[in-house]
């Protein structure tokens, strides 16, 4: 069982397993900015980055994950766009998944500075997504085992929901 949040195209699944009862291949989806998906399936999740930062949770055990991309440090109404309320709603989906709180794990992605006129700004919105993220994970005491956060190159992220293994390449950000 997998989710999407917020109405409308909220991520794109691009292969499905081939026939049922075939495990070893991965459900493959892309996630747009400012959405969530969470799963129980075996999926790998691909989205790309710039100051958008992606917050990926699982739970190992329960072979449950999900991340968000979200756009924004804060915002109202409460959306996957924004850093303050997109990491709740992701924890939300976990958990309703099956996933425990006391063992869910953190990685977080993105949070580049890649436009030059702002690189002087120490707290570019890409660090201001960055700092949301950690302060919204502390918060929910759930430890953050890697990072990948800063600089001024884009990423392309692909996260595996159940194990948490996340590959992710540095790319250049057109303009």
């Amino acid at each position: 069982m997998s989710t999407f949040a917020h109405a409308g195209p909220s991520a794109h699944r691009l292969s499905a397993p081939d026939g049922p009862g075939n495990a070893a291949t991965p459900v493959r989806v892309y996630l747009a900015p400012g959405r969530l998906y969470a799963s129980a399936e075996d999926a790998q999740v691909t989205t790309i980055l710039g100051s958008c930062v992606a917050v990926c949770i699982w739970d190992a055990q329960a072979q449950v994950g999900g991340l968000n991309h979200f756009l924004l440090p804060s915002g109202r109404p409460a959306s996957p766009r924004f850093g303050d309320s997109a990491i709740a709603l992701l924890i939300g989906r976990l958990l309703e998944l099956g996933a425990h709180r006391g063992r869910l794990s953190a990685k977080v992605f993105g949070g580049a500075c890649v436009l030059e006129a702002f690189r002087a700004d120490e707290w570019s919105l890409g660090a201001r997504n960055v700092e949301i993220a950690r302060e919204q994970l502390a918060a929910a005491s759930i430890p953050v085992v890697g990072e990948d956060v800063g600089g001024d190159l884009g990423r392309k992220l692909v996260f595996h929901v159940r194990t948490g293994a996340a590959w992710v390449r540095a790319i250049e950000m057109k303009g």
